[in-house]
């Protein structure tokens, strides 16, 4: 590891993984929300024909790909918002549209279609100074106006017409989630390339999903693997001569491969188990009534019922049968402690 930092161009291409890594799932988990995995593509393929535009023209690439990307987010919301297309025309439009005006515009470019594969699918020796501080300050931009509008966003994505209902400006939200996304796409180009910056989007906030159980912690989870995923992934792609985009991204499916698996085992030995334990089987009949004067199971509240303390277990009941409901937490409880069987009156009130 000494020994490539030793190369200022790996130097360079570690710093904008750092960047990428940290933007590009912060904004992808609102993508995932709003079931729009594949709008990164289409920024990408609109950023594309930026890259080719300032070639043609002898300008900043990345100027040019940001003032294009973020032009076309801003038009497709606009269309979507109005209904004068919907979101998977809008996406085609953008899809066709970019990378066909970007392969015309870099046949045209000084170098011919020599750089193309630089751009879509990364090329870590092609990171310079100045993108390096661009893209950092593109990136630190994503992050705070990302976690300066988390709550309204999340709101947005989660149930759009709520948040109207509630005086949140959605179009205006909607917009800024798009020009992040643009924005995100463009800091990302020249590390894991524009046809696969996407996926450095979706696929750790599609692994965190599978382990983590809260919004903010998927959200954490999510740019810790996409950092490792850059970081990693661009060493090593130095050492095996490989594409940086692509091998970026194979380690973040194998990393979703991987909790996924753990996940499902971890779950199959807890299914096990629970079908073994004694007395805490599904439809399980009791020689008495949960409750009643001669019970002596300790009563908690859980959620808008009681369920009664089995050996250490929660029993719910559902007609002739208890139903279980894992471990006992005693920090809730009827408000006369866990040995408390509840009265008619309250077991009544729990259930309506």
């Amino acid at each position: 590891m000494v020994d490539l930092l030793s190369y200022d161009f790996m130097q360079r291409a570690l710093l904008a993984a750092v960047f990428i890594g940290m933007a590009a799932p912060m904004v992808g988990i609102f993508l995932v929300q709003r079931r729009l995995t594949l709008i990164g593509d289409g920024m990408g393929h609109v950023a594309f024909a930026g890259v080719a535009l300032g070639a043609v023209t002898g300008t900043q690439p990345v100027w040019t790909a940001l003032v294009l990307a973020v032009a076309a987010a801003v038009v497709i919301e606009l269309m979507r918002a109005r209904g004068s297309a919907t979101g998977d025309t809008a996406l085609a439009i953008m899809f066709y549209g970019g990378i066909s005006l970007g392969v015309v515009l870099m046949s045209r470019a000084p170098s011919g279609g020599r750089s193309i594969p630089a751009y879509l699918f990364g090329a870590i020796s092609t990171t310079r100074d100045a993108d390096v501080f661009i893209f950092a300050g593109l990136a630190i931009a994503v992050a705070v106006v990302t976690w300066v509008l988390l709550p309204r966003l999340f709101a947005v994505a989660n149930d759009p017409e709520f948040a109207r209902a509630s005086g949140l400006p959605v179009l205006a939200l909607n917009i800024t989630l798009a020009v992040l996304t643009a924005v995100t796409v463009v800091v990302s180009m020249r590390v894991v390339g524009l046809l696969l910056i996407a996926a450095l989007m979706i696929v750790p906030n599609a692994a965190a999903q599978v382990v983590a159980r809260s919004f903010a912690s998927a959200m954490g989870l999510a740019v810790v693997i996409g950092l490792a995923c850059s970081t990693v992934g661009v060493v090593t792609s130095f050492q095996l001569d490989t594409p940086s985009g692509g091998t970026i991204v194979v380690l973040a499916v194998l990393v979703y491969a991987v909790l996924a698996l753990v996940d499902v085992t971890v779950g199959a030995v807890r299914g096990r188990r629970l079908r073994r334990a004694p007395g805490h089987d599904h439809a399980h009949a009791h020689a008495h009534v949960h409750g009643s004067a001669d019970c002596a199971h300790p009563a908690v509240r859980h959620e808008d019922h009681y369920d009664y303390v089995h050996d250490g277990h929660l029993h719910s009941p559902h007609d002739d049968h208890y139903d279980e409901h894992g471990p006992i937490d005693q920090s809730t409880d009827d408000g006369h402690g866990p040995g408390h069987a509840p009265t008619h009156e309250a077991r009544s009130r729990a259930g309506s």
